[in-house]
């Protein structure tokens, strides 16, 4: 499995300036700390190379792929920028209220590798961040890019488990994490849910 989805890592980095670009979009801000999540790791090189955050992690899971990511950011001389921590699903070890940008690709499609926390994405999050948790290709990345890599994306994602999840599958699953209000499900690019933590009330 692990070839697999170093595999696909590889495969999708020329979709990864056009992603980060919409996330940037989508997260509206330009410095903070940035946190990308989970097997489908890359986008985060080009956060920092257009400037979108001002610290980065990737906390992977399943065990075993660290190897993979330290000879990615080492091939980028990104050692001292870029930090790689183990975590899992529930985000062990990620300190509560921390993350000012939360990246979680494949998160909604691959209920055999693990099952996507909402709660604990929002518990992360530092008031005011932003999560951009989903799959697709972003709604920058050109038709003339996408072409030549797509079947054996398709392919790659079938073999590693991917399942196909509806809109309404999705806020089913919201409404059972109890954070609906803090969620909204965008299907431009693909299919996201872009989650808010609120800004703390001020003290009366």
């Amino acid at each position: 499995m692990l070839p697999l989805i170093c595999e696909i890592n590889t495969l999708w980095e020329p979709v990864y300036p056009h992603l980060a670009r919409h996330i940037g979009e989508v997260c509206g801000r330009r410095a903070g700390s940035v946190l990308e999540v989970g097997p489908f790791c890359g986008v985060v090189y080009d956060l920092v190379r257009q400037g979108i955050g001002s610290s980065f992690r990737i906390a992977f899971f399943p065990r075993g792929m660290d190897t993979f990511y330290k000879g990615e950011i080492e091939r980028r001389s990104m050692g001292d920028t870029v930090e790689i921590v183990e975590t899992s699903p529930d985000l062990s070890g990620i300190e509560d209220d921390t993350i000012d940008l939360l990246v979680f690709r494949g998160a909604l499609f691959f209920p055999s590798l693990f099952k996507v926390d909402h709660q604990a994405i929002l518990r992360v999050l530092r008031p005011g961040g932003t999560a951009f948790v989903g799959g697709g290709f972003g709604k920058y990345t050109p038709p003339e890019l996408i072409r030549p890599l797509a079947d054996r994306s398709r392919e790659l994602n079938y073999l590693i488990g991917k399942k196909e999840t509806t809109i309404d599958d999705i806020r089913k699953d919201l409404k059972a994490a109890g954070i609906t209000e803090n969620a909204e499900v965008v299907t431009e690019g693909g299919l996201w849910v872009v989650l808010k933590k609120p800004l703390e009330p001020l003290e009366r």
